[in-house]
């Protein structure tokens, strides 16, 4: 069950050697999954993140009109998504930068191509859960498979779009969610305008989810960024 889920994951590639390109693609697709996006440019691979949605991002460092980088950058504006960078066996310091700026992992070129997909199935992992799985808040507890919460007993319903938006921050749990990336999630291609709307489903879900909804704990506003959900330690 947990494969059929990794390799239901959407990857945006993105590196400006076709030679590369098309050998990351087909270890990819060699290994099950089928869903994979290619770009060559920072341009093209921000245009392609935002249509088509993935659930990953495998960046070159070095692209013809920037570097990935600055293309983690603007994905950072609307997305979410774990990213991880290609770089160059002498490129110690593009590695630190690339974590330093919250990148998700990083693979030496050259690579084995059982390195790669250790890596990837490892961030997927970590960064997705199944939606079978149960999620631990400090006053409850929420069951995706059921869309409910279970609060000292009592059993709430969540609609389709509060179990949307709770994935959307389980999935990165503990790190803020911008409010262009729920509104994106909720709404699709253009999110713009919805932030009443996105602010109200939060006020629901937190009478939904925390013990005092005035003063939350699991579901935390950070002021002019988004917001984060914190499971409970």
């Amino acid at each position: 069950m947990e494969d059929l889920f990794l390799y239901s994951k959407k990857i945006l590639l993105v590196d400006d050697e076709p030679e590369l390109l098309r050998l990351v693609t087909d270890i990819l697709l060699d290994d099950g999954f089928r869903n994979i996006i290619e770009a060559d440019t920072v341009r093209t691979g921000l245009i392609s993140a935002r249509q088509d949605k993935p659930d990953l991002a495998i960046l070159d460092v070095m692209l013809p009109d920037g570097d990935g980088f600055a293309l983690m950058k603007e994905l950072r504006t609307f997305t979410n998504i774990p990213i991880i960078f290609l770089t160059a066996k002498d490129e110690a310091a593009d590695k630190l930068a690339g974590l330093g700026l919250g990148a998700d992992d990083y693979v030496i070129k050259p690579f084995l191509p059982q390195e790669l997909l250790l890596r990837v199935h490892a961030v997927l992992r970590r960064c997705y859960k199944a939606d079978s799985f149960i999620l631990e808040l400090e006053g409850c507890t929420i069951d995706f498979s059921r869309a409910e919460v279970n609060k000292n007993g009592t059993i709430i319903p969540l609609t389709a779009k509060e179990h949307t938006l709770l994935q959307t921050l389980s999935r990165s749990e503990g790190r803020i969610v911008s409010i262009d990336a729920l509104c994106e999630a909720l709404w699709g291609d253009n999110p713009f305008g919805y932030e009443n709307s996105l602010n109200a489903h939060i006020r629901r879900i937190r009478e939904k989810i925390e013990t005092d909804p005035s003063k939350p704990v699991s579901l935390i506003t950070i002021k002019g960024l988004g917001y984060k959900l914190n499971a409970r330690k």
